[in-house]
């Protein structure tokens, strides 16, 4: 398991170093980078490749998927850290970027690497029909926006030392982190075009992906890992 996750970080990192490189002229692609590598353990990616062996998905479409979704991933990491959302100082080992390179740099940075990844699957190497990559760019818009990521961080804020409802949370974490993962089921099977297996591998993301979150909060608030870059906090009572 660790090692297919290593090989397929390293080709992800690899392939998103490669294309962000064409555009080294802009002084955003450094915090850009600095945010995106090394960039985890590619569980996300990783999910992706191996819904996509299972219907039989072409690698090179695999990895473009994968790209633009960390890409995404990136983006809400970077803006997750800043001090008007969780104020974290360190991102998996090192400075958050807010840190690195300032607070108005990190959010343009975020927003870049957000745009990036709709770049990515519009790419010309990425030769899939234009209404399958339309229903991609849709459903990771969803997926990252108001009704996703966007929207779940909102509530994280809003639900803030307030004591809440377990259903409020679960919804909260659904959208914060399933949507992604959800994402990432779906998206081979969209390429695909395999409209019977949509339902299930839709609601096995959205369950990986609370699952996902569920493991992380309660890393967050127990500070048992003496390498969480979190602060020991408890940011809502569930009642």
């Amino acid at each position: 398991m660790e090692k297919k996750l290593k090989k397929i970080s390293k080709r992800v990192n690899f392939y998103l170093n490669n294309y962000l490189s064409k555009f080294n002229s802009s002084e955003l692609i450094k915090p850009m980078k600095y945010g995106l590598f090394p960039g985890g353990k590619k569980i996300r990616s990783k999910i992706i490749f191996d819904v996509g062996y299972i219907f039989n998905v072409k690698i090179k479409d695999l990895l473009i998927l994968a790209a633009s979704v960390e890409a995404i991933h990136a983006y809400s990491l970077i803006h997750d850290d800043l001090p008007c959302m969780d104020d974290d100082r360190l991102r998996r080992g090192k400075l958050s970027t807010h840190i690195k390179f300032g607070e108005s740099t990190a959010i343009l940075a975020g927003n870049s690497l957000l745009t990036s990844a709709f770049e990515i699957l519009t790419d010309k190497n990425f030769k899939v029909e234009y209404k399958i990559k339309s229903r991609l760019i849709n459903l990771l818009s969803r997926c990252s926006g108001q009704t996703g990521i966007a929207g779940g961080q909102y509530l994280d804020l809003s639900y803030e030392k307030k004591k809440v409802s377990l259903q409020k949370i679960l919804d909260m974490e659904l959208k914060k982190t399933g949507k992604l993962f959800e994402y990432c089921c779906l998206a081979p099977l969209i390429i695909k075009k395999n409209k019977k297996n949509l339902k299930s591998f839709s609601k096995i993301g959205k369950e990986i992906g609370l699952l996902f979150q569920i493991v992380d909060d309660l890393i967050d608030f127990k500070g048992k890992n003496k390498n969480s870059r979190k602060k020991n906090k408890k940011r809502y009572q569930k009642r």
